[in-house]
């Protein structure tokens, strides 16, 4: 799936939004990716998970995590693909966890998935977990790479769509200055400007 069907099939889907935009990371954007509105179709979530399954396979993954919520979705889908255990990190207290009875167990192969990276925040607390528990970290994937490959987060990393998508910080971001309307669609829930 090449870059312009993958832009094609967010665009059908309502998926990719223009407007202000609060992203997970608390950065600004004129551009937002809603993954959730692609994978809902099973046509769409099977492709593009397909794609992430076949760019790992092969190398040995025991486990597939994902930081809740957006990546969960992908995760179980790559995972189901890839015929693994799937599982999920969650926010508890501001914190990445590893809760509901879920476990890495030394020397355990983990690949982790996301959604959309942007800074790759919530990638690198699950990555953080990975090497608390002693498992071994495999790769990255994503549906979307914002940064345009910048943010290196393992030394394999693979994203069906990378592309740059040009966001600020609350204080340099001329959408604010201009006083058009911020929307929060992420599923974190943060306060910042």
């Amino acid at each position: 799936m090449n870059t312009p069907a993958m832009l094609d099939v967010f665009k059908s889907t309502g998926a990719l939004l223009d407007g202000h935009f609060r992203l997970t990371s608390g950065r600004h954007s004129n551009a937002y990716f809603q993954c959730a509105k692609v994978l809902q179709h099973p046509e769409h979530l099977s492709g593009v998970c397909g794609v992430i399954a076949g760019h790992f396979s092969g190398k040995g993954i025991e486990t597939v995590i994902s930081p809740a919520i957006g990546g969960i979705v992908v995760g179980t889908e790559v995972g189901r693909q890839l015929g693994v255990k799937t599982i999920f990190a969650e926010r508890r207290d501001s914190r990445m966890t590893i809760r509901r009875g879920f476990t890495l167990e030394p020397g355990e192969r983990v690949l982790v998935i996301e959604d959309v990276i942007t800074t790759g925040g919530s990638v690198a607390e699950v990555i953080e977990l990975i090497s608390e528990a002693g498992a071994s970290l495999v790769g990255v994937g994503s549906v979307v790479d914002r940064s345009n490959g910048k943010v290196k987060l393992a030394d394999d990393q693979f994203s069906v769509l990378t592309m740059e998508v040009v966001s600020f910080t609350p204080e340099e971001c001329p959408l604010c200055r201009e006083g058009i309307p911020i929307d929060s669609p992420g599923s974190r829930i943060t306060n910042r400007n």
